[in-house]
């Protein structure tokens, strides 16, 4: 967040899907073998250093634009192993000086992967958070937890925050649908919650939710009162969307607002700064600039998805 009596008014919020930031360290009670340096991916802690250092240069940038430079104010993190490497981001990285703390889940999923807040002191106080667990259907591995925080922010009202990374399409869209549904349902349980102790609750609702825009689970969360600040984001450079599978692009991720947050809404946006794309030399334009291509390791790659970012304005 920005100083000054008008910027002060205005609050960045940030979500990124990280692409697999692990540590290099195994842990025995997890599916993390992948990520390991004797591993064919050969995840060294050179390699994990440059990823935090590309992960927190990718955030930074989500405060420039046309005018200013700021610190976004609150960043929605998909694709983060444990605690160790949110320590490793905001205290090691080029994010070191950012001020930021963070809030994450410790979620039963097989390889280890949950979701995090990352804040701003100046920002944003969490009062309170919780890690809501998902129950598994039918043919449903154990999945990432939902992240719910409760905080206050410069004008001294509550903000309600849920980061969601719901199960993957692996297996079909169509039967892995009802996975993503559970988690849908269980989000807005505890959003219809959150409203009936605060009526017309502020909320925002991030994250990447492996469907597109009109899908079931969306449409789903859309009709408890929030709405999808993100289904036509696009970036100044070519990008579509936040992701690109076989040259189509589409938004996996998205930010949803509560009905009592839409008067504050200004703009969203897919950022697509030069350097967190590549050209795409089969499809033509531009695509991600990911860690991975299949087991090839890009020194320069950041994540195969792209940052969305939304700006509200509290005053």
């Amino acid at each position: 967040m920005t100083v000054g009596l008008l910027l002060v008014s205005l609050l960045t919020f940030v979500e990124l899907n990280c692409e697999n930031l692990f540590d290099c360290r195994h842990d025995s009670l997890r599916a993390d073998t992948e990520f390991l340096p004797e591993a064919p991916r050969h995840w060294t802690a050179s390699r994990y250093w440059r990823k935090l250092d590309n992960i927190g240069r990718a955030i930074l940038s989500c405060g420039e634009d046309s005018t200013d430079c700021y610190i976004p104010d609150l960043v929605a993190l998909c694709e983060v192993e444990n605690d160790t490497v949110l320590r490793d981001l905001i205290k090691r990285s080029l994010l070191r000086n950012a001020r930021y703390g963070y809030v994450m889940t410790d979620s039963p999923d097989d390889r280890g992967i949950d979701v995090a807040l990352l804040y701003h002191e100046f920002s944003f106080a969490p009062i309170s958070h919780a890690s809501l667990r998902v129950a598994p259907v039918r043919g449903m591995r154990p999945t990432r937890d939902i992240l719910y925080v409760a905080g206050r922010v410069i004008t001294d009202d509550t903000l309600h925050i849920f980061v969601v990374h719901a199960p993957s399409r692996r297996g079909g869209e169509r039967a892995t649908r009802r996975h993503r549904l559970a988690v849908a349902g269980r989000l807005c349980e505890a959003i219809d919650s959150v409203r009936t102790v605060q009526p017309g609750a502020s909320i925002i609702v991030a994250g990447d939710f492996n469907d597109y825009a009109a899908d079931s689970a969306l449409a789903y969360i859309g009709r408890h009162g929030m709405v999808n600040v993100t289904a036509r984001a696009r970036g100044s450079h070519g990008a579509k969307a936040t992701y690109r599978y076989d040259g189509k692009w589409g938004s996996l991720d998205h930010v949803f607002l509560s009905d009592s947050l839409m008067p504050r809404f200004e703009w969203s946006r897919v950022n697509d700064l030069p350097f967190l794309t590549e050209p795409d030399a089969t499809y033509g334009g531009v695509k991600p600039r990911r860690t991975y291509v299949g087991y090839r390791y890009r020194r320069d790659g950041y994540s195969d998805h792209l940052p969305l970012v939304v700006r509200l304005r509290l005053r």
